[in-house]
């Protein structure tokens, strides 16, 4: 671990966690960030930023925080709601006519919000570089048909949630969603996170390393067991159907940092992602900076959508209007069992391999967690629940024996 790190003597767990991670988890570069009543309490960093040269983990480190990016998606929505600019209960078309096509002129801003449009994945292939071609996707979003009736079900929207919300800030803002995040929230808020990297910050990315490729007998989600055996499932269309986006090597390619890609391109640290969310977790107002009304909080705190069986993933999912909320899936079959387990107040996003922001407004907490290492892991593995779980037995939680989300002792 780096000189300069910060951690509260309360927090020491977490730091032990940390460390754990690193001698006993895999971990080879990682980041972890929390502030408590707006005051950074923890920032740790450590390991190898690129194997391949050997380069640290510094400070100022950034990388790649998938679908982490999704919640800063989510939040621009959220701010133009605010400013009554977007209307949650109007119809997607309203703003953005052409995407009434093809029976999709009843889906609301809050159905696209909550993953429950239908359009998690293309029927229609498309191109190696497609998700860097901003016209084209969203024109293919607007011509898709919806692969179930939208709002009878939600099911995670992996790669095209990012141009679906991103269009609708544009439409409504005039500027694209890259562009919106930086002047509205990254530049005021002084965050070192990235939708559309310059290329002036690229020697400071880390380097990706892709999940290991599963050993004979190792439990497999059955996101991907599906995916990888039923070509005409969700899945199938997610991983297969992506053009280059989960070929090694792409999402740490120039090209891929400079695009903007609002559902899974998003570059930045923990100290980023929990510098985004303490703003949200002191009531959405901090230092002069004001991004969401009190109302509007509690819609994106509000859980929006649950189910047993999410249609994309497969497994239980629960999430508020563009954020993932608690949900506890150990008692699933192996495989399966690693879901995000937060308090019930907490809102956030989970990145593919394990990274993980979020804010949780009743504790006055924020948290952030990024790695180069990617997990198999649908939701989080051990390394970013540890230390979730260290914080909030630090901030005096516990859990049920029988599991569940974080509470106070006092509940």
């Amino acid at each position: 671990m780096s000189d300069g790190t910060t951690c509260d003597p309360r927090f020491g767990a977490v730091r032990e966690e940390f460390e754990r991670n690193f001698a006993e988890r895999r971990e080879v570069g990682a980041s972890v960030c929390v502030t408590l009543d707006g005051e950074t309490v923890i920032d740790l960093w450590g390991g190898t930023a690129d194997l391949a040269t050997g380069r640290a983990w510094a400070r100022d480190t950034i990388g790649v925080v998938w679908s982490c990016t999704k919640g800063a998606t989510a939040l621009c929505a959220h701010i133009l709601v605010t400013r009554g600019e977007l209307q949650l209960d109007a119809p997607v078309a309203s703003y953005w006519p052409e995407f009434a096509h093809n029976g999709k002129g009843a889906i609301t801003v809050r159905m696209l919000l909550a993953h429950q449009a239908g359009l998690p994945a293309f029927s229609a292939p498309i191109p190696d570089d497609g998700y860097c071609d901003w016209e084209l996707i969203v024109n293919r979003l607007a011509e898709q048909a919806p692969l179930w009736a939208p709002g009878t079900r939600h099911g995670y929207h992996a790669l095209t949630y990012g141009h679906l919300v991103g269009e609708l800030v544009r439409r409504v803002s005039g500027r694209s969603l890259g562009t919106f995040f930086r002047e509205e929230v990254a530049e005021p808020l002084d965050l070192d996170l990235w939708i559309g990297l310059p290329q002036a910050h690229e020697p400071r990315v880390a380097r990706t390393i892709p999940a290991p490729f599963p050993e004979p007998g190792d439990a497999i989600p059955s996101f991907y067991r599906v995916a990888m055996t039923e070509p005409d499932s969700v899945g199938a269309w997610v991983l297969m159907n992506s053009g280059l986006v989960f070929a090694p090597g792409w999402i740490d390619s120039r090209d891929a940092h400079a695009a903007e890609l609002p559902a899974f391109g998003g570059i930045g640290n923990a100290r980023a992602l929990a510098g985004m969310y303490r703003v949200l977790a002191l009531g959405g107002a901090a230092d002069g900076v004001h991004l969401v009304d009190d109302g509007e909080l509690l819609e994106m705190g509000a859980l929006a959508s649950a189910t047993s069986v999410d249609a994309t993933m497969l497994v239980p999912t629960r999430w508020s209007l563009g954020f993932a909320k608690s949900v506890d899936n150990s008692a699933r079959e192996p495989g399966d069992r690693d879901g995000v387990v937060l308090s019930e107040d907490a809102f956030g996003h989970v990145g593919m391999g394990g990274s993980i922001g979020f804010a949780d407004p009743a504790a006055r907490m924020s948290f952030g967690y990024t790695m180069n290492r990617q997990g198999m892991a649908v939701g989080l593995d051990e390394r970013g629940q540890s230390l979730i779980d260290a914080t909030y037995t630090a901030l005096g939680y516990r859990r049920s024996p029988r599991g569940g989300s974080w509470f106070l002792k006092s509940r």
